[in-house]
């Protein structure tokens, strides 16, 4: 059993990172296909992307569906229990805004709406 100092490493290991929020946060506006969300995420690489998606599906928080036709099409979701993520991920998009506004002045271009608005 792994042992942990204080809870949020625990929400760390499963959601830490530089893509892993990202990942969700476009998944909280909907199902979406690994080349959708590559696009989305400009700078993330082809490996990475799947090598974060893998690991979010070992954790629960997301679901992979593969439909059975050729070429194969692969779909990425939350599960229910990543759905349980919204208001933590609602909170890191109402900072990030804050923070751009107090920090560059919204100057700072922002490519996406939040998720806040949706």
């Amino acid at each position: 059993m792994k042992r942990y100092n204080i809870p949020v490493e625990a929400a760390l290991e499963v959601i830490g990172g530089k893509w892993k929020v990202v990942i969700l946060c476009h998944l909280i506006l909907g199902t979406s296909r690994p080349n959708a969300l590559n696009k989305q995420m400009p700078n993330i690489t082809q490996k990475m992307l799947t090598q974060q998606l893998r690991e979010l599906e070992h954790d629960g928080v997301v679901e992979r569906k593969v439909y059975n036709q050729v070429p194969p099409m692969v779909e990425y979701s939350l599960t229910e229990y990543g759905w349980s993520l919204k208001f933590i991920l609602d909170s890191l998009c109402k900072w990030g805004e804050q923070h751009i506004e107090k920090v560059h002045g919204n100057k700072y271009d922002v490519l996406e709406e939040s998720i806040l608005n949706k």
